[in-house]
């Protein structure tokens, strides 16, 4: 493989796991305590730095940078150039990709709720014409 497909390689799956814990700690169960801290703590703060800082932790997108940043440290990936500007590139086009993964991932959510609760209503209906 080239050089540039190795990248391109590395940009899709890489942004795998960036989406999955940005998107975990943003919007799934496991963390909803410290996210109501911060959705509290981010509208209720004194100072715009504090609001903004634990306003980071509410925000799948926003929190996508940072943990963007963890990786591209993690895994000195560059895309493209070999130097800081590689890092730059990297970094949002990993943020990119990972926003991409978390709304194709809520679009399928949305479908799989709905569809749920269609197949919950047919359910009630045919229940309550097997009673009268």
């Amino acid at each position: 493989m080239t050089e540039i497909t190795i990248q391109i390689v590395w940009l899709f799956v890489l942004a795998i796991p960036i989406a999955c814990i940005s998107w975990t700690v943003t919007h799934e169960e496991i963390f909803k305590e410290p996210r109501e801290w911060c959705v509290k703590h981010s509208k209720n703060d004194k100072t715009i730095l504090s609001r903004k800082a634990f306003y980071l932790f509410t925000c799948e997108y926003c929190f996508s940078h940072y943990v963007t940043i963890a990786f591209l440290i993690l895994c000195n990936y560059k895309l493209l150039l070999n130097d800081w500007r590689g890092y730059i590139l990297a970094g949002f086009s990993l943020v990119f990709m990972a926003n991409v993964y978390m709304s194709l991932f809520a679009l399928l959510r949305q479908a799989i709720k709905k569809e749920k609760v269609e197949i919950e209503k047919i359910e009630n209906e045919t229940d309550s014409e097997k009673l009268s």
